[in-house]
């Protein structure tokens, strides 16, 4: 009997390969060994379906079939990646294959591209096994396959990834029809287009909104004088150059004497800066790789991809 890895990437499959040992054949999709088949889904192959896949009806924009809130939801193949997708489901369900290593990316969405399908290959009575890591090198891919842990572990994260979709889909669908209904023939007038869609989406709408509050506040940005304090520092042929600053929270950050009244009116000798020396040694903190972060933020402070 045969292993299977499936992995997120074409890239992330060829690194697996390599750190298992595996003397593979590359074939149509994926790698096969002796002991061990590799193979990839390019990203999404399974998606949901638009509403007039659940009735024609649905295929015209209309305010009297909103809000469309179908009881289950659909799904099916992307036609682009079709042929990965037969790929995948063919070795899935190969009876010389018993367990399943899922080694998709280590957070939600990887979690929910490989359950949607495992769900559309229809895959029964086999052994799988969640692949959890933080980087692609050669240890950490080993360590990830022998600490490996039943899917079932992860069924809260599958399930958390589903509810994220069915509500960027309801969202998607049900607001970007009522908007372009109301307002898609005004915004086509003043644009002076045959017709607008307005796209409305969880992710896209808040960075718009972001990006046009940002453009504003550029606009109506209004010049102000700017003090910087700054000194010489060391002796004669020995100096480098310091910049005093205020720390929000101190009794300088809003002094009167750094304010524009101020700057007019001070007087006195400045105070001789001193110059605080830290040696310290050690090797720098290794790099963050993109998986790590990701896995961290997850689970130490629940981000959201």
């Amino acid at each position: 009997m045969k292993k299977l890895y499936i992995a997120e990437k074409p890239s992330v499959a060829q690194e697996f390969a390599k750190a298992l040992k595996i003397r593979a054949a590359r074939k149509d999709g994926y790698l096969e060994g002796e002991e061990a088949v590799v193979t990839w889904c390019v990203g999404h192959l399974v998606t949901m379906s638009y509403p007039e896949i659940y009735d024609a009806s649905y295929k015209k924009w209309s305010l009297a079939t909103l809000p469309f809130l179908p009881e289950n939801f659909l799904y099916e193949v992307i036609q682009a990646t079709k042929k990965q997708f037969k790929v995948v489901s063919t070795l899935l369900n190969r009876k010389d294959i018993d367990v399943i290593y899922v080694c998709t990316d280590s957070g939600r969405e990887g979690e929910y591209i490989y359950r949607l399908v495992e769900q559309q290959a229809q895959v029964t009575g086999k052994k799988r096994l969640r692949v959890w890591i933080d980087s692609q090198t050669e240890e950490e891919i080993l360590r990830g396959i022998r600490e490996a842990k039943d899917l079932s572990e992860y069924d809260n994260l599958s399930a958390s990834a589903y509810l994220r979709a069915k509500e960027d889909y309801l969202m998607g669908i049900n607001f970007s029809r009522l908007l372009t209904l109301k307002y898609g023939n005004s915004i086509s007038s003043y644009l002076n287009t045959k017709y607008s869609v307005i796209s409305v989406g969880r992710v896209m709408t808040c960075v718009l909104g972001m990006v046009v509050r940002r453009e504003r506040e550029i606009r109506e940005f209004v010049e102000t004088p700017f003090y910087r304090v700054l000194s010489a520092i060391g002796e004669s042929g020995q100096t480098f150059e310091g910049e005093w600053r205020a720390v929000k929270g101190s009794r300088y950050f809003e002094s009167f004497l750094f304010s524009d009244a101020g700057s007019s009116h001070a007087g006195g000798n400045p105070k001789e800066l001193q110059p605080v020396r830290n040696d310290q040694s050690g090797y720098p903190p290794a790099q963050w790789r993109y998986l790590y972060q990701k896995a961290h933020g997850w689970s130490d402070f629940c981000w959201r991809g």
